[in-house]
């Protein structure tokens, strides 16, 4: 029997890469805690540590296409395994630093290396091959879900360690709890292509041939804008909202609410994207997303800042927080199959990262600038409104076979350049 076809067999598959899902994004999640207690700590400035952050998710994108290719080929369980080692050891470095080098170092370089291996895109794209495909976009959008719920749990606790114990022991606390992602890797063990043949692929089609189709798949790379816009969003959000609320005069208690909400009802918007992803188009649903999310940016600026209004933002973001993960990577499915699918993923991933990167990074710059994150927040607004209409014109049918002249002129030297990126 293949993985993922028999009655029960789902389940390890859920249930592990549910709890992986939790872990990495629970723990990924408390970043945003840990600025205002560094600053105090060191003096470095609200601009390095984003820095930090900023390097952190831009090394975890460069680093995606290659863990998801090695995930393709030796499969996940190894790469996971490897990868919370790698984000424990820079949790550790992390919190040993006393500047911005350390910091650097730690947070940004080791820790996105980490990350890239140990991420939800690794863990989305296994579950995709082990799991069929009419039970596909619900498992990812209940993995998905399972994320939210550790960024829920893990922030508040993370948050009442810094405030008894500090901030380095906060990220001690955390180094432990990534390195037990090993604890659960075993079912993700299986091999790579053992569940199911490609939907919108051969399975012997070469590397090089699947990213030249990609390359030239207009809506693929439609793709690849519309999720930069999500990683400048979500990174952006998940580092300086808490500072936003507190500039505007709140509490840091409000504040630490406020961003768990964002993680508690992403757990409903990961569900109903889930199900809502096997009855509507997917890009219409990523289009409502966006708007709202946009809306949302805009109200925070023009409304005054008060506990409800703050409490109510991490509501409505919160159920269009992640809900796009399961719904974009199960599009780039549709379109490639599942044999490639930690490579594609990775490449859209890491367009996801390089927005994560300026969302971080220019918020904080703008803020020691301006003394406010408000001109970030419009264009955060702006981009959302973008991505929206990005959405209407991206097609989910798979991308056509790459033309016969493109592929090489003779079967020898196709086997040749098989050869050399799979030997």
């Amino acid at each position: 029997m293949r993985p993922g076809t028999g009655k029960n067999s789902i389940a390890p598959i859920l249930i592990t890469g549910s709890i992986i899902t939790a872990l990495t994004l629970g723990v990924r999640a408390t970043m945003a805690l840990f600025p205002d207690a560094i600053d105090q700590a060191l003096g470095v400035g609200i601009d390095t540590v984003g820095l930090t952050v900023a390097v952190q998710n831009l090394v975890w994108g460069l680093g995606q296409p290659l863990a998801g290719t090695i995930a393709d080929r030796f499969g996940a369980a190894r790469t996971l395994l490897v990868g919370a080692i790698a984000y424990a050891v820079g949790l550790l470095v992390m919190g040993a630093a006393n500047g911005p080098a350390g910091l650097h170092l730690g947070g940004g370089v080791i820790v996105g290396l980490g990350m890239s291996a140990a991420s939800f895109a690794v863990v989305l794209s296994s579950m995709s091959r082990l799991v069929d495909p009419h039970r596909r976009s619900m498992a990812l959008g209940v993995a998905t879900a399972c994320g939210s719920l550790g960024h829920f749990v893990l922030v508040p606790l993370t948050g009442a360690v810094i405030s008894a114990f500090g901030w380095r022991s906060a990220l001690t606390v955390l180094a432990v709890v990534t390195v037990s992602i090993g604890l659960f890797v075993r079912p993700l063990r299986s091999r790579p292509g053992a569940a199911e043949a490609v939907e919108a692929g051969p399975d012997d089609e070469s590397l090089l041939t699947t990213l030249a189709r990609a390359a030239r798949h207009r809506d693929y790379l439609l793709i690849n804008c519309t999720f930069f816009v999500c990683g400048f969003h979500v990174t952006f959000i998940g580092v300086h909202l808490p500072k936003t609320l507190t500039d505007a005069g709140l509490d840091t208690a409000v504040a630490t609410m406020s961003w768990s909400l964002v993680g508690l009802f992403n757990i409903v918007g990961a569900f109903a994207a889930g199900a809502l992803g096997m009855r509507f188009a997917k890009s219409r649903l990523l289009s409502i997303m966006y708007s709202t999310r946009a809306l949302a940016f805009a109200g925070l600026v023009l409304l005054p800042v008060t506990p409800i209004v703050a409490l109510g933002f991490g509501v409505v973001v919160g159920v269009v927080w992640l809900a796009s993960v399961p719904l974009t990577s199960g599009i780039v499915l549709g379109q490639f199959g599942v044999h490639r699918a930690g490579t594609l993923f990775g490449f859209v991933f890491l367009s996801h990262q390089i927005g994560a990167f300026l969302g971080a990074w220019g918020g904080g710059v703008i803020r020691e600038l301006t003394g406010s994150f408000d001109l970030w927040w419009w264009l955060a607004a702006a981009l959302g409104v973008a991505a929206a209409a990005l959405h209407f014109s991206i097609s989910e049918e798979p991308a056509s076979p790459l033309p016969e002249h493109r592929r090489g002129a003779s079967p020898s030297a196709s086997q040749d350049a098989v050869a050399a990126v799979d030997g």
